[in-house]
C-alpha cells in the first residue's frame, strides 16, 4: 500500500517522493478517511505552485517566540514541500484565539478574496463548544465559509477540534464534531478528524496527552504529526481521479 502511495506521489509531483510521514504519526493514519477529491489542488500540484490558507483558533498555534514555526500550519508547509519535490508550497495563516466559526467569517472571507488560495484548511469548533453555541448556527457558519471558499475557486478541508482527556468529560464536543462531519459530507469536501487522530495517539501511548498536555515539547511533536498527516490527506485527495467518498452516511 505504501509503495502504491509512493508511486502516486511520483505521478503527482513529476519527481521522486523524498519524504515519508514519521512512523509515530502514522499509527493514527487509520483515522484519515477515504475522502472526497481536491481537484483544484490536483491542478495546482501539476502546475508546480500550491498555496494553502489555514484559518483557525488558538489550537492552531503555539506560544513563544518560535511557536509559529513549530505549529502545524508551518509543519504542513514543510511536509508538503518534502512530499512534493519541485512544487512551490506556501502556507499562510488567519489564526486567532477565542473565535467561533461565526466570528471567523468576516476575516476568512477577506483573506480568501485577497489571497485566492488553492486550498482552505479551516479548523474550528472548540470555542463554539465551550460557549455552547447553537449547533444550527455553527453548521450555518461552516456552510457560509465553505461557500465563500468555493466561490473564490478554492478547495476546502475542514478540521475539527483537538482531543484532550482532561476536558473530554467537561465539554460536549460531539454535537459540533458531527455537525462538521455533515457539512463536509453535504459539500463533498474532506474532513481531517483531528479529534479522533489525537484520541488514538493518547490511547496507544504515542503521546501522553493527559500528564504531558502542558509540556511544550509534547505540543510541538503533536503539531508536527498533524502537519504530516494533513499533508497525506491533502495529497491523497489530490490524486488523479480523486478519492472515493465515504459510503456510510449515518
Amino acid at each position: 500500500m505504501r509503495a502504491l502511495i509512493a508511486v502516486l506521489f511520483v505521478a503527482i509531483s513529476g519527481g521522486p517522493a523524498l519524504a515519508e510521514t514519521p512512523a509515530k504519526c502514522r499509527v493514527a493514519e487509520s483515522q484519515l478517511e477515504n475522502s472526497f477529491p481536491l481537484p483544484v489542488v490536483e491542478k495546482a500540484i501539476a502546475a508546480k505552485n500550491l498555496t494553502v490558507l489555514v484559518a483557525g483558533s488558538g489550537s492552531s498555534q503555539l506560544p513563544g517566540q518560535n511557536g509559529a514555526a513549530r505549529a502545524y500550519p508551518a509543519r504542513l508547509e514543510h511536509a508538503l514541500s518534502q512530499k512534493l519535490p519541485g512544487v512551490t508550497v506556501k502556507v499562510t495563516t488567519d489564526v486567532k484565539s477565542g473565535r467561533t466559526a461565526r466570528d471567523m467569517l468576516p476575516s476568512l472571507k477577506a483573506s480568501l478574496a485577497e489571497q485566492k488560495p488553492t486550498l482552505l484548511v479551516w479548523q474550528t469548533g472548540t470555542v463554539d463548544a465551550v460557549r455552547i453555541a447553537s449547533p444550527d448556527e455553527y453548521s450555518e457558519a461552516l456552510t457560509k465559509g465553505v461557500d465563500a471558499a468555493k466561490g473564490q475557486g478554492s478547495d476546502v478541508v475542514l478540521m475539527n477540534m483537538q482531543y484532550s482527556p482532561r476536558t473530554e468529560s467537561m465539554i460536549a464536543l460531539g454535537n459540533y464534531a458531527e455537525s462538521m462531519r455533515w457539512v463536509a459530507l453535504q459539500n463533498e469536501i474532506p474532513l481531517f478528524d483531528r479529534f479522533h487522530v489525537m484520541k488514538l495517539w493518547n490511547e496507544l501511548g504515542t503521546f501522553d496527552l493527559y500528564s504531558d498536555t502542558k509540556k511544550m515539547d509534547t505540543a510541538e511533536r503533536v503539531h508536527d504529526c498533524i502537519g504530516w498527516l494533513l499533508a497525506d490527506l491533502i495529497i491523497g485527495a489530490a490524486q488523479p481521479g480523486g478519492a472515493t467518498p465515504p459510503i456510510d452516511v449515518k
